[in-house]
């Protein structure tokens, strides 16, 4: 074959051969299913159930999660990975990777709630009135088993992978806290995730852009004055008045947001007189308010505010609000940012099967998760855990709540997954904040 000939034959191959893949496409494409094999050998699922039901036994309210803090050290010990602690009072920030930019965050709430459990088993709440009745224990349990999984591969990450264990997420608002502590201002990205008893184990649910609602809480105390039920002429009736408070309060929805716009006004509290006879002095109301955008939401409080001591007056009674924002800030709307989620439809679609991965709409529920994504781009996930086999699994919030624990080793993994790959795919533009790195590496 003549010189011209070869020529001619390179360049064909060149131009028609096949394209060359990249090694870093083709190892962040095997990291979900491979971070998803080690998640679910045995001894790395026994761990991860361990793990969950000691955190179950000892459930800990909003900023008192001194126990579960100490467990979660105590485990990050064991695997080697250094951590910041305390922050935002009880939170815990691990460290995986090479302590350089870029940065990624994974994120779990610990806190539990204040209710009796009622669900009957070896592992039930041994503090009474208290229960992990929305999955937060089983949260930490995943990202633990996260921190287990990138430490194992700790040499393949591009960049850090921040490990935030946060406090007090039902309503205290502990995101907000761990933003002001000031230790995620070099982060370029953040994760989390809720566990979902509607969806089957094996699916992942979420959207681009709004997801969940901004969430607000008000109570009001309205005073008039008490008497005989007999001769109501003699007092200033405050059940009379707190009952049209609360339906002035539904014409804020009905009649004054967008019918377009999605907004929720709930008096879950009322509070007033303890006897058949008696007209009481005072009574009490509170509930919530929820609505999709900051503007809604401050329209919302400011005509709550307006109608409850307006309304209150018209019946010759006075009434106070209080939001209790010190105690649980307003919460923003839970908005994912477009770019994370063809990500995490990428990671997911290649550990769980494009036909797992769904998409879903809005819920009127709130998360506190939406303060770290007004500071940095960030994405929220459901994870399924719905077992036919299994029956039934009752709502969050309910003292019958359950984990399916075989959703355990999928968390964990698509948690891991987020991270590496995005450390490995995303390089990030260099922040504006640059010089600063997490020395606990």
């Amino acid at each position: 074959m003549t010189y011209t000939e070869w020529v001619s034959w390179i360049f064909i191959l060149c131009l028609f051969g096949p394209t060359p893949i990249s090694s870093e496409s083709s190892l962040s494409s095997n990291i979900p299913t491979n971070f998803l094999s080690f998640a679910r050998k045995q001894e790395v699922v026994d761990w991860l159930v361990g793990v969950r039901r000691k955190i179950h036994e000892n459930p800990e309210l909003g900023f008192e999660e001194v126990e579960t803090s100490k467990l979660v050290r105590a485990e990050l010990d064991k695997m080697g990975i250094p951590y910041k602690y305390p922050v935002a009072v009880t939170g815990v920030l691990g460290f995986v990777g090479t302590g350089e930019p870029p940065f990624v965050a994974i994120r779990a709430d610990m806190d539990a709630l204040a209710m009796q459990e009622m669900v009957e088993w070896e592992h039930k709440s041994k503090i009474p009135g208290k229960m992990h009745a929305c999955g937060h224990d089983s949260h930490v349990a995943m990202l633990l088993g996260a921190a287990k999984i990138l430490q194992e591969h700790h040499e393949e990450l591009q960049g850090t992978v921040i490990l935030v264990f946060q406090p007090a997420e039902e309503g205290g608002g502990g995101a907000k806290k761990i933003l002001d502590a000031g230790v995620l201002e070099n982060v370029n990205a953040i994760f989390g995730l809720h566990v979902f008893p509607d969806l089957p184990i094996g699916e992942v649910a979420s959207r681009s852009g709004p997801l969940l609602a901004g969430s607000g809480f008000f109570e009001a105390v309205i005073s008039g004055k008490g008497g005989h039920a007999a001769i109501p002429q003699h007092s200033i009736d405050p059940i009379l008045a707190a009952s049209n408070v609360i339906v002035s309060l539904q014409h804020l929805v009905s009649r004054e947001a967008d019918p377009l716009e999605s907004q929720v006004v709930t008096v879950a509290k009322f509070q007033g007189g303890g006897a058949f006879n008696v007209i009481p002095d005072s009574v009490t109301i509170g509930g919530t308010f929820r609505a999709f955008s900051k503007e809604s939401i401050m329209q919302l409080k400011q005509r709550i505010e307006e109608v409850i001591t307006r309304q209150a007056a018209v019946q010759r009674c006075n009434a106070t609000v209080d939001f209790h924002e010190k105690e649980k800030p307003l919460f923003p709307a839970t908005i994912n940012n477009p770019n994370l989620h063809k990500h995490f439809q990428n990671v997911a679609g290649n550990m769980l099967g494009v036909h797992n991965v769904k998409d879903m709409q809005p819920l009127m529920g709130s998360e506190d998760f939406s303060f770290y994504q007004e500071e940095m781009p960030g994405y929220f996930f459901f994870l399924g855990m719905k077992d036919e086999a299994l029956g039934r699994l009752p709502s969050v919030h309910s003292p019958h709540f359950k984990i399916n624990e075989d959703a355990l080793p999928y968390g964990a993994a698509l948690h891991a997954s987020l991270a590496a790959t995005y450390l490995l795919e995303i390089q990030p533009q260099p922040s504006s904040r640059e010089g600063k790195h997490h020395d606990e590496l």
